[in-house]
């Protein structure tokens, strides 16, 4: 008995309609294209964002000191506004309630010496008076960098650090302090009307054997410009793809070939009523 075989199995399946993938993928893979994309652009902006803070810090650094901001205004001190600026402020150093709050600079492991600063009207304001190694931290072996007499200090103005610090949480009860938590230490301390925010002495701060002034890091990471490249560039090979799953066979070429019916390899190429015209993909 001879096989049946129906005048479709014959003929050759599309490339494209093979190549097609399901309708849930496409979607998939458009929305993944507008994600990166998004994406790529948010660290564009981001990085505009970056590049104008680093110019405010840096006019803020290195301006003339002024006078830090009025009680009146420490509501509206923020990271913002206020961080870095260059300022200036005098009263009597409170040695005996310093705190010191563990670091690591480029002097190498040990101490923020926080001491508060009474000013004239009363209030307080914590001064980061610098670095102080393990070996130095009992305030007996620096006894000589403490001044008593009325002072003024110059530095950076920082925004409290509450909490603690990466990991490790500060613990006033055991006098372990990791981060320099402004309303921590004050209330550890027994301080009352203190500034929100404390002051990063500078170098010419230091005076005798005291703490090692302007070791301030100033560091703002910078990768928006190769984050935003990553995005996109993943977001073009992505829409290569489907150029090439969904427009590929736009650009395929055919080739007529005319064959007679009684031609010599009409027979081994098609049968049938229409075996004079034959179709190939190149």
């Amino acid at each position: 008995m001879s096989d049946l075989v129906s005048p479709e199995d014959n003929e050759p399946r599309s490339p494209a309609r093979a190549a097609r993938p399901s309708l849930w993928l496409t979607v998939l893979s458009l929305t993944a294209f507008v994600v990166l994309i998004a994406l790529g652009v948010w660290q564009v902006e981001r990085r505009a964002w970056k590049l104008a803070l680093i110019d405010r810090v840096e006019q803020r650094v290195h301006a003339p000191a002024q006078p830090i901001p009025s009680r009146a205004a420490w509501p509206a001190v923020s990271a913002a506004t206020d961080e870095y600026r260059h300022v200036s402020v005098s009263g009597r150093f409170l040695h005996d309630r310093e705190t010191l709050v563990q670091a690591v600079t480029e002097e190498g492991p040990g101490y923020w010496v926080l001491t508060p600063l009474q000013r004239a009207d009363g209030t307080l304001v914590l001064i980061n008076r610098g670095f102080v190694p393990s070996e130095r931290r009992d305030p007996s072996t620096r006894e000589a960098g403490n001044p008593d007499s009325q002072i003024e200090v110059t530095g950076l103005l920082r925004i409290t650090e509450p909490k603690g610090g990466f990991l490790r949480d500060n613990v006033p009860q055991h006098n372990r302090w990791y981060s320099r938590d402004v309303a921590a230490i004050a209330a550890a301390r027994d301080l009352q009307n203190f500034a929100p925010f404390f002051v990063d002495v500078d170098a010419g701060s230091q005076s005798g054997s005291g703490p090692i002034g302007g070791l301030t890091v100033i560091r703002f990471p910078n990768n928006h410009l190769i984050y935003a490249l990553t995005w996109f560039a993943l977001a073009f090979m992505l829409a290569g793809r489907l150029f090439v799953t969904f427009g590929g066979g736009l650009f395929r070429r055919k080739r007529f070939v005319h064959e007679t019916a009684g031609g010599s390899n009409a027979s081994t190429r098609r049968t049938g009523s229409d075996a004079g015209t034959i179709v190939e993909s190149t």
